[in-house]
């Protein structure tokens, strides 16, 4: 009989299996297969498993567990990143809470360093735990943290042979500056949205006390405004940065300014004159078409003061708040915070009467994705390298083919970035990271090299005192060296023990969109500059997950789910408390509590990772936004279950069959069914024996057409399987397979393999039981990428069955072709048939509401020889799937009877006995009448229809008229017969 559990409970095993192969090291390479790599991009050290990782994870786990069983041999590249600014705030805060009044200051650097360290030893691994919930069958013991001695020792000597190559230098230029975490931050952490600001016009009088003719002049030429002005009007949104003002700016072809070229102007509050520039960069329809130029607080001035030599005047500290050191600005400015140095100022203009006007204005506003600050482009000496050859040569790896994307589209924003690239700044003032490893002296000069010793033995400097840059790297710039600085580079010794030749290029990457230009690309440039490689093949680019409202999932919108509360379920209350805690805007909490009971009145129930997992494959089409319904889950829960049942059936109608008698050990053809390669090995093999027979019984295999039908449905999802995955398309796979399961096998040949296993020929039984093995055997293999635990718990019990053992994630992945699915046509044909018949005798008796357990009579008129024929040798199948007490043939008009016409077979199910003919004919009444309805309708619209109606307007209304026609005559022979 069978072991299996009553009921589908995952979290009775799930945790069991990982921890089984975990331990039995099925998870590292293995085998003399062709290779197949993934690097799992690495995430934060800080973070916890959201659904973009458990979406990504699972697709990436179905690839490498795919290419497992089809005998490559396959790495999973794990590791984390050590999130420089995320780690930063995360300790800090940490401390803050312990309220010992430390902070990261008072402890300094080193003691911060230590704190660092043993956070991340007590939580640091928290999110690789939760991957092993989700199944991510990785190699966990070559997982790689970008602060592990290997990583920081590629990472020193990949920023040391960047500068020697002249591609990394150290300038003073804008960067993105959070004045709160007190760093330069990367675009990507930088978060714009529109807000309610202001726009301020001012007056900036003309120097030397000069005046122009000022005219204006409406859309068609007309002359509304003339009048002499000595003054020009500046529109701004951010008023403070005038301190730092050094040019007004005008369009060269702006009529209203051209006496104005080459002039001077006296800048407001400061003391200071500055030019009157030309520039076609001026908007001149926005505002008043005169724009102030700040080239150190504005990155579009600061591109302008380049073109144009102007000077770059910095006005703040690194906290945003006004410099004291500039005699220019007003000893009660300084020190203010930006923004009440903004009211201070607007106010003096005010005094001055040089405010013009104040008008409410729109505008995108920067902040800092981590403190939520608003951004302020700053003046400071970084680290940055050098893009303009980087890039050319990662475009035209892209553009060769040597590295594809998919779906293809993406080369297009791929392609826009690079030819629009800016020199990428490295260098971070945070303390967590790897440290720049460069040295100056006394004299500022700085010395770049692997370590102080090397740079003092190689730039002769003895004992000359020599500090380290305080600064670190950015962590996209480790992240850019991850393909290789994992895989032991530049240590030749630990790149041939990793096996770095067959690791490197990596068979594909899956990330999402939105870092393309922050990690795909510069992986790309970074592992060809420094390697000689690229660093994946293929790079398969995934939408990004949101709500079932098609929402971004965020804790400010109370909306985020815990892949883990999909798997094992949580409480209501809980799950209020998690999505209310910690909320930026506390007044949210009431309305976030509101919406998550009205959702989930009674919390999540445990799905399992399997239902998780297999939903994530399903969503994942081709497109930008995939839509997370918690329905599907549980629909998918429902297919675990489906599969779980239909086994139990197998097991329990199998018996003590198997297809080896006792003690005898699997021939080689046993253990090719199904497989792409025997199970034992590792190498891909044709299979030389397509058709193998039950070794000991005797029988030819398969016997029944029911058998040759699900071959033949078998090897086609085989072969649909295959492309779906070398197509990446996991929401087709997962639907083909579907199918498959649930209504090919589960629902139909569960069904039409009853008649046999209940029937009184023994050959007939037993090869449907071999084949109900070879089947389930198979479509567990097929599933097990997608649904890992529940497909290994269902094929251990199948397994001694086929004489096979282990781990099902070790066993053959099945291919097409291993059966002459080409000589089962007719029985494919001969079976869609019978579920015809079927399937319309099954509706006649649920409409008419017939017990399951009671029979009835089946009266056929029609049909041709192929009915015939089949009709006789489906007999005991028909007799035995819709409970028929006799099959008879007639001629003439059958008594009252539900009808139905399969082809060209009229099928009658007599009404006598079966239900109340009165209340049958009353039905049959207001069908009738329902439909006459709706058919006059449509002849009335068709006869109204006059010359200037579109034809296809036309035809879809009488192929209307016709459908209802055909409903009509049907319901109306069928009301004859009821007298």
């Amino acid at each position: 009989m069978t072991t299996l559990a009553s009921g589908f409970d995952p979290k009775s095993f799930e945790s069991r299996l990982y921890a089984q192969w975990e331990a039995s090291g099925a998870f590292a390479p293995s085998g003399d297969g062709p290779a197949y790599t993934i690097l799992l991009p690495p995430p934060n050290v800080t973070g916890t498993l959201h659904m973009g990782h458990a979406f990504q994870h699972t697709l990436q786990d179905a690839l490498i567990r795919y290419h497992r069983m089809r005998g490559y041999r396959t790495l999973w590249q794990m590791g984390t990143d050590h999130a420089g600014i995320a780690t930063e705030m995360v300790v800090s805060r940490n401390l803050a809470i312990e309220g010992k009044g430390e902070t990261r200051d008072s402890l300094g650097r080193d003691a911060f360093i230590g704190k660092v360290w043993e956070w991340k030893q007590q939580s640091g691994d928290t999110i690789e735990r939760q991957m092993r919930r989700l199944g991510a069958s990785g190699d966990w013991s070559r997982s790689v943290f970008t602060m592990d001695p290997m990583a920081s020792k590629a990472i020193t000597e990949a920023f040391v042979r960047l500068h020697e190559q002249g591609l990394i230098y150290r300038g003073q230029r804008l960067v993105n500056w959070d004045p709160v975490l007190k760093t330069a931050i990367s675009d990507l952490e930088v978060a714009s949205e529109e807000e309610n600001g202001h726009l301020w016009s001012i007056r900036y009088p003309l120097a030397d006390g000069a005046s122009y003719e000022h005219v204006e002049v409406d859309a068609d030429g007309n002359e509304t405004l003339r009048e002499t002005r000595n003054y020009l009007v500046v529109a701004t949104t951010r008023p403070e940065t005038m301190l730092g003002d050094t040019a007004a700016m005008v369009h060269p072809e702006d009529p209203r300014y051209v006496a104005l070229h080459g002039k001077y102007v006296d800048l407001p509050l400061t003391g200071r004159r500055i030019p009157v520039i030309t520039d076609d960069y001026v908007d001149r329809a926005f505002g008043t078409g005169v724009v102030k130029v700040t080239p150190a607080h504005d990155f579009n001035d600061y591109a302008v003061g380049q073109r144009h030599d102007l000077p770059l005047i910095n006005i703040f500290t690194d906290e945003a708040k006004i410099i004291s050191s500039r005699d220019d600005i007003a000893e009660h400015y300084r020190g203010l915070d930006r923004f009440e140095a903004r009211k201070r100022i607007v106010a003096d203009l005010e005094a001055a009467g040089l405010l013009e006007d104040i008008k409410p204005h729109k505008l995108q506003v920067p902040r800092g994705d981590r403190s939520g600050q608003v951004i302020e482009p700053f003046l400071t000496d970084q680290w940055f390298v050098k893009m303009d050859g980087l890039a050319k040569r990662g475009l035209e790896l892209v553009e060769s083919g040597e590295v594809k994307f998919v779906p293809p589209n993406w080369i297009n924003t791929y392609r826009h970035w690079l030819e629009n690239i800016q020199d990428w700044t490295i260098s971070r003032q945070l303390w967590w990271g790897h440290r720049i490893p460069a040295w100056f002296d006394g004299s500022g000069n700085v010395y770049v090299g692997r370590s102080e010793t090397e740079v003092r033995e190689q730039h002769g400097l003895g004992d000359a005192p020599l500090r380290q840059d305080a600064d670190v790297l950015e962590t996209w710039f480790s992240s850019a060296m991850f393909p290789f600085s994992t895989q032991g580079w530049p240590d030749e010794d630990a790149m041939g023990e990793l096996g770095f030749d067959i690791a490197l290029p990596t068979s594909v990457l899956v990330t999402g969109f939105d870092i393309i230009f922050f990690w795909v690309a510069r992986m790309i440039m970074m592992t060809d500059q420094l390697v000689g490689r690229v660093p994946f093949r293929d790079v398969y680019i995934t939408g990004l997950v949101r709500d079932k409202d098609g929402q971004k999932m965020s804790k400010s919108k109370g909306n985020i789910l815990d892949p883990l509360d999909i798997i094992d379920g949580i409480g209501i209350d809980e799950l209020v408390a998690k999505r209310t805690f910690g909320l930026m805007q506390p007044k949210m909490a009431e309305k976030i509590e509101k919406a998550t009971r009205k959702e989930f009145p009674d919390g999540i129930n445990a799905h399992g990772a399997d239902a998780l997992r297999f939903t994530m494959a399903a969503l994942a089409g081709p497109g930008r936004d995939i839509k997370f319904d918690l329905s599907r889950a549980e629909g998918y829960k429902n297919f675990c279950n489906k599969l779980w049942n239909a086994t139990r059936f197998a097991l329990m109608n199998i018996g003590d069959f198997s297809l080896l008698p006792p003690g005898e050990e699997p021939a080689p053809e046993m253990l090719l069914i199904g497989g792409a390669r025997r199970a034992d090995e590792g190498t891909p093999v044709p299979n030389p024996h397509p058709n193998p027979s039950p070794k000991g019984r005797g029988a030819l295999w398969p016997i029944t057409d029911a058998e040759k039908w699900i071959l033949a449905q078998l090897d086609r999802t085989c072969a649909e399987a295959a492309g779906h995955f070398a197509d990446y398309r996991f929401d087709l796979l997962a639907q083909c397979l579907y199918e498959f399961a649930w209504n090919q096998f589960c629902d139909w040949f569960v069904e039409l393999a009853k008649p046999a296993l209940n029937g009184d020929d023994a050959d007939a039984a037993n090869s449907t039981r071999h084949t109900l093995l070879h089947v389930l055997d198979t479509l567990l293999r097929l599933l097990h990428p997608l649904i890992p635990f529940v497909t290994e718990e269902l094929w251990q019990a199948v397994a001694p069955k086929l004489g096979k053992s282990g781990s099902i994630m070790t066993q053959p992945y099945p291919q097409a072709g291993e059966l002459d699915a080409t000589a089962y046509a007719q029985a494919e044909a001969d079976i869609e048939w019978l579920k015809a018949q079927v399937s319309a005798i099954r509706r006649i008796r649920s409409e008419l509401g017939v017990s399951p357990a009671k029979q009835v009579t089946l009266l056929l008129r029609g049909g041709n020889a192929d009915d015939a024929s089949r009709v006789a040798r489906f007999d005991a199948q028909l007799r035995f799937l819709c409970r028929l007490e006799r099959i008879e043939a007639i001629t003439g008009e059958p008594p009252a009877a539900a009808p139905a016409v399969v082809g060209e077979l009229q099928l009658f199910v007599p009404l006598e006995g079966l239900v109340d003919l009165d209340a049958e004919r009353a039905r049959l009444d207001k069908e009738i009448a329902k439909i006459a309805a709706e058919k006059d309708k449509s002849e009335a619209k068709l006869a109204k229809f006059g010359a200037g109606v579109p034809a296809a307007v036309v035809e879809q209304e009488r192929t209307r008229l016709a459908d209802w026609s055909a409903r009509l005559d049907a319901l109306t022979a069928q009301r004859a017969r009821l007298g």
